[in-house]
């Protein structure tokens, strides 16, 4: 095997170079680099070996336990293997072919290498509480491994130089960060990791005198596999539900994001469009609650999986804004957006953890307009930009990023960003159905069916008796109005609810059980406090699985929650 090597005028100086590349103006476009970086070029047989690499360490990887466990995983790590060596081979030939050399230029970017740092402490912090993050590691190394061969190969495939670096890390964890495909499917995840490359290469757009790609290359493969699953309804071949939910397991989660996005903000100004969309989302969501009573998106003001996206999805900026009124706009577009698709996606009964996806690529398309907008007549004097023009870069940024925290600090003092949001603990949810609020029977019953399931007896009961004065209203599973079979069907659910509370020991639950067989609508339901058996289970909320069972503990919590008569029995009555 033969190589040469060249090197190119202005080699690396090291990792400071990115970062003065980095604070030379308010915007990073995607040819911020470290500088010319170094350039080894390749005879076809050398240029072979170096694609064959990624090639080998995905076979290497499919020798892992996790991966030899299924057969189906194994066969994906295998067959994209195989596919990278075959592109491989039909490089090779058409380089003797033609007798061409290829090269390669490293050149890491702080962009890259600055989002992949953030990206994985979140996966770190998160998967410390939540398992099945670690037990991914292998898998996300295989795509680690795809994404840095496809992207070379690609390269080579239209031009004889590429340029190397940590470009493919960010696009695989944050990727991974969102949507992952079960383990029977999971040669999708290579297929949704070679589409965002392939969209970065190929769909690119004319913007300031250059060359760019148009879309996030993250965010354009999650939009277009999200909607793929959606017209198909096979969201279940994904752990997309389980990733929204299981990333506010760990304590703090907000405040870890808030933490962990600074550094970028910092080098790459990107602080407007994050406060914008959280600003905007919250604003929205004190809105709904003065005008309702209850929480949009019911446990949350911000989902943490949406405040994530705010932070490290949608924050690209090679397809953002150059402007800081456009990004703020951006910003305000992007949160106001997640609002609308959970409505659309509710409605049209598909899962709502798509809500943070879909919008990206429609943003991406809109930077120009968004820009040229805003630096016209009549709104180019309210960029914020203007107020700050004397100031460094650098200096400017952290005015955005002084600002962004007293906005954090003031959610978080509010309630609205942190670990004891009301709306994830059931008694708010039982006086909002008490005060008859709109769908808070539909979410309690829903979040007592939940329980029930998990094992709490209690809520089985509670769930059963939601269910059967859902039945005497006229009201189906998800819709009012429903006669005739629908109201036969929640009559069952009630009756499958009372039994599984008998099952479980409970006998207002059996009671209730035989009164809904001798009368369509007995005249009262039997009811009961919860037991200590039930308190790691319904005082959980939205966050892991309760650690600390001692009976004194599991009171103290419930007290703390503001359930009935739970204070009196240690003796305060605090509230969270």
């Amino acid at each position: 095997m033969r190589f040469g090597v060249s090197v190119a005028s202005g080699d690396l100086e090291g990792c400071a170079r990115p970062y003065r590349a980095a604070m030379s103006s308010d915007t990073v476009p995607e040819a911020a680099s470290a500088g010319t970086g170094r350039t080894v070029s390749f005879s076809p047989a050398g240029a072979f070996g170096v694609a064959f690499a990624p090639a080998l360490v995905l076979a290497a990887l499919a020798l892992a336990p996790r991966v030899q466990d299924n057969a189906a995983l194994l066969r994906s790590f295998l067959g994209a293997a195989s596919a990278l060596g075959a592109w491989n081979v039909l490089l090779l030939a058409a380089a003797r072919r033609g007798g061409r050399t290829r090269s390669l230029q490293v050149a890491p970017r702080a962009q890259h290498y600055l989002q992949a740092c953030a990206q994985a402490s979140v996966l770190l912090y998160w998967g410390w509480h939540w398992a099945p993050v670690y037990d991914a590691v292998p898998l996300i190394a295989g795509q680690l491994a795809f994404a840095y061969g496809f992207d070379l190969l690609l390269g080579w495939s239209r031009r004889d130089a590429h340029r190397v670096g940590f470009g493919p890390v960010p696009v695989v964890f944050s990727i991974n960060l969102f949507l992952w495909f079960a383990d029977d499917w999971f040669y999708f995840q290579f297929l949704l990791v070679a589409l965002g490359f392939a969209a970065k290469e190929l769909l690119r757009w004319e913007r300031d005198g250059r060359r760019v790609h148009i879309f996030n290359p993250a965010s354009f493969p999650l939009a277009v596999f999200a909607l793929a699953l959606i017209a198909t309804g096979t969201s279940g071949l994904t752990r997309g539900q389980d990733i929204a939910i299981s990333q506010f397991y760990p304590p703090h989660m907000y405040l870890a994001i808030f933490l962990i996005a600074l550094p970028g903000q910092y080098l790459f100004g990107v602080t407007t469009m994050t406060l914008a969309a959280v600003a905007s989302t919250y604003a929205f969501g004190l809105l709904y609650f003065a005008a309702t009573g209850i929480y949009f998106f019911y446990d949350s003001y911000i989902p943490i999986a949406v405040f994530l996206g705010m932070h490290l999805l949608f924050t690209d900026p090679s397809t953002a804004p150059r402007t800081e009124l456009g990004r703020l706009l951006f910003g305000v577009l992007y949160g106001l957006s997640t609002v609308a698709l959970y409505v659309l996606l509710d409605r049209a009964g598909a899962p709502t953890f798509y809500d943070k996806l879909l919008q990206v690529p429609l943003l991406n398309l809109s930077v120009i307009a968004i820009d040229r907008a805003v630096r016209s007549s009549p709104l180019r004097h309210l960029d914020p930009a203007a107020l700050g023009r004397a100031l460094a870069p650098r200096r400017r940024h952290l005015a955005y990023m002084g600002v962004w925290a007293v906005v954090f600090a003031a959610m978080s003092a509010a309630g609205g960003a942190g670990d004891r949001h009301p709306g994830q603990w059931l008694p708010f949810w039982q006086q909002a159905c008490a005060d008859e609020r709109p769908h808070a029977c539909r979410y309690l019953a829903a979040k007592q069916s939940g329980h029930c399931n998990s094992g709490s007896a209690w809520a089985c009961n509670e769930a059963g008796i939601l269910r059967a004065a859902a039945a005497e209203a006229g009201i189906g599973p998800g819709a009012a109005g429903e006669a005739g079979a629908a109201e036969a069907e929640v009559e069952v659910e009630a009756a499958l609810a009372f039994a599984r509370g008998c099952q479980l020991g409970f006998e207002p639950a059996c009671d209730n059980l035989r009164a809904l067989a001798e009368a369509a609508a007995p005249a009262a339901f039997e009811r009961a406090a919860p037991t200590l058996g039930d308190y790691p289970i319904i005082l959980r909320g939205s966050k892991g699985p309760i650690a600390d069972r001692d009976p004194a503990a599991l009171q103290a919590r419930a007290c703390r929650q503001g359930w009935p008569g739970a204070c009196e029995s240690v003796g305060t009555a605090s509230r969270p």
